[in-house]
């Protein structure tokens, strides 16, 4: 794209990729779910993907600029982005400036324990990582109304993951980066959930003072646990599929 600001065209490259490996990892629904990332500037203004693209399709310069009034709504025959990715999306960037990028998928696993009354459990390594971090927000139909986006907000708090009951799982990072690193892991968790218990075995759980310590541990790694598997995700697609930056 002409006229594109350095910072911008590296959000843009980066949210492109984030699209391409959700796509690449099975984390994909058709055209629908939905990633986004602040723009640079003192505008909140994020970008989403164009509705009717796959996510395998997405380039950085196929990214819809959106700002939290819906400039960029239209009537659903015609609309450039996914109506509903806008209230959650919008949700969430108005309310943390430290959600640069905000990631919402509706996998198998991911809606399985949606479903489930007990919500995730700390099963494994991968699973206790989110103990005591994981919200959880009920369903309230599609996401059109954007008054549910004040208690979107609420039930997310500080948190930078929640399982959206009935629906799928949402995240957040301090970079696309962090954010698809959350997503990663938090499915990982869910088919970790879904295969441990659809045998109908009992399960065993650990102490709750060792699930606390796990995840404690995980904290501490900081961002690193999102920079560099990011980087290395981005060689990936540097040889796989180079036109997601174009």
């Amino acid at each position: 794209m002409r006229n594109i600001d350095p910072q911008e065209w590296e959000v843009r490259c980066d949210l492109a990729a984030a699209y391409r490996l959700i796509a690449h990892y099975g984390m994909d629904d058709l055209i629908f779910t939905h990633l986004s990332a602040r723009l640079p500037g003192k505008e909140h203004r994020f970008l989403l993907n164009p509705f009717g693209l796959l996510f395998d399709e997405i380039t950085a310069s196929s990214l819809v600029t959106v700002d939290p009034e819906g400039h960029a709504i239209e009537p659903v025959d015609e609309a450039k982005i996914n109506n509903a990715g806008f209230t959650i999306h919008s949700a969430v960037h108005m309310s943390r400036d430290d959600a640069q990028c905000v990631m919402h998928t509706h996998t198998t696993a991911g809606m399985a324990v949606a479903a489930q009354e007990q919500g995730l459990l700390p099963l494994n390594q991968m699973s206790m990582q989110f103990f005591g971090r994981l919200r959880y927000h009920d369903y309230e139909g599609i996401a059109l109304d954007l008054d549910e986006r004040e208690r979107l907000v609420n039930d997310l708090g500080d948190s930078d993951v929640m399982v959206l009951k009935h629906h799928g799982l949402l995240t957040t990072g301090r970079s696309v980066g962090e954010a698809f690193y959350n997503m990663y892991y938090l499915e990982q968790a869910c088919r970790l959930q879904v295969a441990a218990t659809q045998g109908g075995q009992k399960v065993t759980l650990p102490s709750d003072a060792t699930a606390e310590h796990t995840a404690g541990q995980f904290n501490r790694i900081g961002t690193i646990k999102g920079e560099r598997p990011w980087t290395a995700l981005r060689r990936k697609l540097d040889r796989i599929a180079p036109d997601y930056a174009s």
